[in-house]
């Protein structure tokens, strides 16, 4: 349940953020502006379901999750291909989210 709501908290940030991006860079109609404020309003309330209990923690592993959307987003709509680089960094990411969320705490 957790990785399925950073997904969508991230996807719901990165598609909000876009639709505000072509309104105002790419002069699309003001509904991609208003809709895109939208998402991220649904983006900053989907953290806020996260089983996990604090808010920094929370917030810092969703950061690497957003990495490894936000390459997965250039190369499939932008059509910007990851480089290798790319693709190590968002891996590091995961580790970074992996160590944050799952290591065992006293």
């Amino acid at each position: 349940m957790a990785i399925l709501l950073f997904i969508m908290a991230g996807l719901a940030e990165i598609g909000g953020g876009y639709l505000v991006w072509l309104w105002l860079r790419e002069a699309k109609p003001i509904g991609y502006g208003i809709i895109g404020s939208l998402v991220l309003i649904a983006y900053g309330i989907i953290p806020t379901l996260q089983p996990f209990p604090s808010f920094g923690r929370v917030y810092a592993a969703y950061g690497g999750v957003f990495v490894v959307l936000a390459v997965l987003w250039g190369w499939l709509v932008d059509r910007k291909t990851p480089d290798l680089y790319d693709w190590i960094g968002a891996v590091i990411c995961l580790i970074g989210v992996s160590v944050m969320l799952w290591a065992p705490r006293h």
